[in-house]
């Protein structure tokens, strides 16, 4: 039997990992570092690429799980999980059109869809963490 239980640590660290390279990456556009901002949102794309593939495998194994909090915390959860739920779905197209500008030099077009795709972003990948220590520390049985 397989043990899955290195996954949501492993994907909490991803998705934090994703978090500090979009801020980052942000930074450093805004300081006119261009080749810098390209790597490092790239190094972002790989590390939240290599979280979805680790994120599917694991559930597609271990299935759901269920949240153990009572009281206040359920709502809480719950909103957090489902914005960021629906913010996931809309991250990746996003994510991809963006990255497709930069790469075929559109760069004003590029910098119009960053300026949604940044805050969705790292919105997704904070929330993921919270999700995380919410699920598996704080409330965990």
């Amino acid at each position: 039997m397989t043990d899955y239980s290195l996954f949501p640590a492993l994907n909490a660290a991803l998705n934090g990992t994703s978090a500090v390279l979009i801020a980052v990456g942000v930074l450093l556009i805004r300081r006119q570092r261009r080749i810098a901002h390209k790597r490092v949102m790239i190094a972002a794309v790989i590390t939240s690429t290599l979280f979805l593939i680790s994120y599917l495998y694991y559930h597609a194994h271990v299935g759901s799980v269920r949240f153990q909090g009572q009281g206040l915390a359920r709502p809480v959860y719950f909103a957090i999980l489902l914005s960021h739920t629906v913010l996931a779905a809309a991250v990746l197209p996003l994510v991809l059109m963006t990255l497709v500008r930069a790469f075929r030099g559109r760069f004003e077009k590029h910098r119009v869809s960053a300026r949604w795709t940044y805050p969705v972003w790292l919105y997704v990948s904070v929330t993921g963490v919270i999700i995380y220590v919410m699920l598996y520390h704080i409330y965990a049985v």
